[in-house]
């Protein structure tokens, strides 16, 4: 059995860095990635969607988009990373709550999970994001997950990119590599450059991120209740990550 990596202390982007992150990945970066994923819920789903509940919505940036089209509930560990979201989106209704065992007791036609179930690092952890997802989906509606990497396409890379904010500005590098192939996780490594009028600091920290094989996903999602399809898409957009989409539908409706 491969062993599983020790889960890292909350990153700090998404607490005592929150206020920084719009200046790491702003709202109009997410357009053509949230349209791709709103039209993939509405072609495979058997009921209209008119609800939507996204788990690990951090900042808002996709509900930015998507909100025009769904009634949109946004969950988040972070209760930081959900003030954040409440500037652009306060029209949305906001909970703070885990992925892994959020129960609001209702049903959405649509349940949304980008890159944040990319922090699920192990698969007892994906099975509880999934069943969460399972739960919380009308019979007849659509569950989307958009992992960062599967395990058969993982490459490491580096980016780096950031935003001008008036007296603020951020840029970063981000380093990502795997040092374990047998294991479900890799490694991303951050340094953040913020500026503040002239002042210039610098952090760093390293996020630990899931990885997972396709029949992974395809054996939780099926042992959960899900109907399910893989989407593959093309990397016509930056950053190309996220080309394999799980999405599953619940039987029913």
């Amino acid at each position: 059995m491969p062993r599983k990596r020790t889960r890292q202390e909350s990153p700090r982007l998404y607490y005592e860095l929150a206020d920084w992150f719009h200046l790491l990945t702003a709202p109009e970066d997410y357009a053509q990635e949230a349209d791709f994923c709103r039209q993939v819920l509405i072609d495979n789903s058997r009921i209209p969607i008119k609800t939507m509940l996204e788990l690990g919505s951090g900042g808002g940036n996709d509900a930015s988009h998507m909100k025009a089209y769904f009634q949109l509930t946004l969950t988040d560990l972070s209760e930081k990373m959900l003030n954040i979201s409440r500037r652009i989106n306060p029209e949305c209704e906001h909970i703070q709550g885990d992925m892994r065992d959020l129960r609001l007791g209702r049903q959405f036609d649509a349940v949304f999970v980008h890159d944040a179930i990319s922090y699920m690092v192990t698969e007892s952890d994906l099975s509880k994001a999934i069943k969460t997802a399972f739960v919380h989906c009308r019979p007849g509606g659509v569950s989307l997950f958009v992992p960062d990497y599967v395990r058969e396409s993982f490459t490491p890379e580096t980016n780096h990119h950031g935003h001008d904010g008036g007296s603020r500005a951020m840029r970063y590098l981000e380093w990502t590599w795997d040092p374990d192939p047998n294991d479900t996780s890799y490694f991303v490594d951050f340094a953040y450059l913020l500026r503040e009028g002239e002042s210039i600091t610098c952090e760093s920290e390293r996020h630990i991120m899931g990885l997972f094989g396709k029949n992974n996903w395809q054996n939780i999602m099926e042992k959960t209740g899900f109907t399910i399809k893989v989407i593959e898409r093309k990397a016509d957009w930056e950053p190309p990550i996220g080309t394999q989409l799980f999405l599953g539908v619940k039987p029913g409706g």
